[in-house]
């Protein structure tokens, strides 16, 4: 009868390790299960490195499993071209852009699902489904009826396109490489092929293609099949769980640890063909170089991303080597560890062997039983059974009395990236006015925006001067703003003094958003600004109310002529902190009467967020006047006078009246009575006479009262007005 002999790691422990297990089963059961000796299994490295290679083998998944998968299709990559805009007054940079096409096998088997994908060890995929790059995704799951995949369908373009039936498969278009240097990156998989746990069992049955009985308890998370996988997955257990084969008559069952077999009785111990006395039971025990001083196994950790764990197990005395164990399994580092000392238990335990004969009634064990010996303590594994003249002579090694079924143990933690959804984008197209030192000549429109979550980055820009009817591409949006809504209405104030009665609560997008207080110095240095509805204020202080909610107080009010927006807030104000790092300035054409603008981002759906302004300008027209007074002259005239202000002169240094910052000093006086015909004068100095004359011929129109409202007039249009009432009496 033949020996069913199966080699226990083999080089990737540097010798034999554990027992010999099998049965009296023939080459025949050999050669059916197993087939041909393949390729080296996978090791570790092997399920974190992406590859192209043709003839690459495909692992067949199980469970949970993270890797990284071959590239089987893939186009040249696509290249496209726009304009961005390198600030006010320059001219547009053409910009190239590149996407790919491509696609990767993950698994020879049918799987259920894929969960998180990293590029280049960042993530590319949340657990959420949600892409972090521009991409579009889909999958193939394996089976045996899957149609091809109509994007390798028309860029082959030669109908024999193949399906890849029976093999899980992503596809990725329109993938952005520009994050990634123009190239495709190396990308990993976390893999769910029927869903974990699952057992050993049912992974020979699988693998072997033929029905195993499955009495192996031990659950994985998940494994990675490849090349001499059956061998290597019985042999790789057997140390570490006594993972063996039992021969049932026509069928194998895979069996762990526990007595499976009938104790002989002392008298059958010794039995002979020729009567002869021999020795009931032969022990020897090896020596302690045969066991290694520590045994180092390493594993793929799901509490670490998937990343290769490491458990340690040692030992005292003996030489002082080490033997490594790769097992393309994901484990929990409590079940590694468990593993790690029950394989060094065995280890240690299997120095004890013996060999031993009994009668020909004894023909029904098997190698890879265990049994109970009379006459010593503990269990054996029985490693070989040789029959010859009626006489069943069996070596058998001693196995650990127990063994931990869980240790405590800790894996550590990755340094990663959270795992933040980007979510849909807020944009705000904003007309400032000059919030620098010196005076403008082009609009100061710029694009402020964020998302609900923190994990929102950026999204592509497109402008449009014809109210939506086309639109053009324009770079993509700058880092994150912080930016909200307000809860309460802040009511007017002066704008010539720090406001400290009143204050305004609000609402930031995400809890990842911050305010922080700022100091008188800081403040003069333009620190805390921020556009609250239309009106420009600066905070002193931001206190925390709520998760992302803070109340604002110590306010500047109406800062770079903005005072006009005082009394216009409400509640539901939108609120954009301006920090120059998260605004991105855009061009306007000479003579758009509308800008607008939408944002198009990975979490963004149709139709996309957008945002508009009409006459945008606002740092080119001049401030409106202030300090408007009427003083009834002794004749019955009303003498008006008003003071200018100028968008050269924010800081007054030098005590001299700052610059006009306009071709020339003019105003446009608009005199509205509340009865009759509304008419304009143009003067050239901050002042002008309401004459008697047209007082009586406004009374006698019907009016009491009139309203005079004053505007500089500058190079690109004209200020806000400042008004006052006179009544006719």
């Amino acid at each position: 009868m033949a020996t069913l002999v199966l080699t226990v790691v083999g080089g990737l422990i540097g010798g034999p390790v554990g027992a010999m297990i099998g049965a009296a089963a023939g080459q025949q059961i050999d050669r059916k299960l197993f087939g041909p000796k393949g390729g080296q299994g996978p090791r570790l490295s092997d399920l974190a490195v992406q590859t192209s290679t043709y003839g690459s083998l495909i692992p067949k998944l199980f469970g949970a499993v993270r890797v990284a998968g071959t590239v089987i299709w893939a186009t040249d990559l696509v290249e496209t071209r726009g304009k961005v805009s390198n600030g006010k007054g320059q001219p547009k940079t053409t910009v190239f852009a590149y996407h790919a096409n491509f696609a990767v096998a993950l698994s020879a088997r049918r799987i259920s699902r894929v969960g998180r994908i990293w590029a280049d060890g960042k993530l590319l995929r949340g657990a959420a489904g949600d892409f972090k790059t521009a991409t579009q995704f889909r999958l193939h799951s394996g089976t045996d009826d899957q149609a091809a995949d109509q994007l390798i369908v028309a860029a082959e373009a030669s109908g024999a396109t193949p399906a890849y039936r029976g093999m899980a498969y992503a596809v990725f278009e329109d993938f952005a490489l520009e994050a990634y240097g123009n190239r495709i990156p190396s990308l990993s998989f976390e893999v769910f092929a029927d869903e974990a746990p699952v057992s050993l069992g049912q992974i020979v049955s699988d693998l072997s293609g033929q029905g195993v009985a499955d009495a192996a308890p031990t659950l994985l998370d998940g494994f990675a099949a490849t090349g001499d996988t059956v061998r290597s997955i019985v042999s790789l257990f057997s140390v570490s769980v006594g993972l063996r084969l039992i021969e049932n008559g026509d069928t194998l069952s895979l069996v762990e640890s526990g007595a499976t077999a009938s104790p002989p009785a002392l008298n059958d111990l010794g039995a002979t063909a020729s009567h002869e006395m021999k020795p009931r039971i032969r022990q020897e025990r090896s020596g302690a170089s045969a066991v290694p001083t520590s045994l180092a196994m390493r594993y793929l950790d799901p509490d670490r991303d998937y990343q290769p764990g490491m458990h340690r197990s040692v030992r005292a005395g003996g030489a002082s080597r080490e033997l490594r164990l790769d097992m393309p399994a994901t484990l929990t580092s409590a079940h590694a560890a468990a593993l790690a000392e029950g394989a060094m238990a065995r280890r240690v335990a299997a120095q004890d062997r013996a060999s031993l004969t009994l009668p020909w009634r004894f023909l029904s064990l098997k190698a890879g039983q265990d049994i109970a010996l009379p006459g010593t303590t503990g269990t054996w594994r029985i490693t070989a059974i040789s029959v010859e003249a009626m006489v069943v002579a069996l070596t058998l090694e001693r196995l650990p009395d127990a063994l931990p079924v869980s240790v405590a143990s800790s894996g550590g933690r990755i340094v990663g990236e959270e795992d933040l959804p980007h979510g849909p984008t807020h944009i705000a197209l904003l007309d400032l006015p000059a919030t620098g030192d010196s005076v403008s000549n082009v609009p100061n429109l710029v694009v402020a925006a964020s998302g609900d979550s923190a994990g929102w980055r950026r999204a592509a820009l497109l402008a449009s001067t014809d109210d939506g009817a086309s639109w053009q591409e324009i770079g993509g949006t700058a880092p994150s703003a912080v930016m909200g809504v307000a809860l309460t209405a802040l009511p007017p104030s002066s704008s010539a003094l720090m406001d400290q009665t009143n204050h305004v609560d609000v609402d930031l997008h995400h809890d990842g958003m911050e305010l922080a207080n700022a100091d008188p110095s800081q403040l003069l240095g333009g620190a805390n600004a921020a556009m609250l509805g239309q009106e420009l204020i600066q905070f002193a202080t931001a206190t925390p109310i709520a998760p992302r909610r803070y109340r604002l107080s110590g306010l500047l009010r109406g800062r770079r002529g903005t005072e006009w927006a005082m009394g216009d807030h409400a509640a539901g104000d939108r609120f954009v902190l301006l920090d120059p790092l998260s605004l991105m300035p855009i061009s306007v054409p000479v003579g758009a009467a509308t800008m607008a603008v939408m944002a198009a981002g990975i979490g963004d759906a149709l139709p996309y967020p957008e945002d508009s302004v009409t006459a945008p300008g606002a740092a080119l027209r001049p401030l409106s006047p202030v300090h408007l007074t009427a003083t009834a002259q002794s004749n019955g005239d009303t003498h008006l006078r008003w003071t200018r202000r100028s968008r050269d002169g924010w800081r007054w240094v030098d005590l001299v009246d700052a610059p006009i910052a306009e071709e020339q000093e003019r105003y446009r006086v608009e005199i509205a009575p509340n009865v009759g015909a509304v008419r304009s004068v143009t003067v050239d100095t901050p002042a002008w006479t309401y004459p008697l004359a047209e007082r009586q011929a406004d009374m006698l129109a019907g009016a009491t009262g009139v309203t005079i409202t004053v505007r500089q007039d500058g190079m690109f249009g004209q200020s806000r007005g400042a008004s006052i009432q006179i009544p006719l009496i």
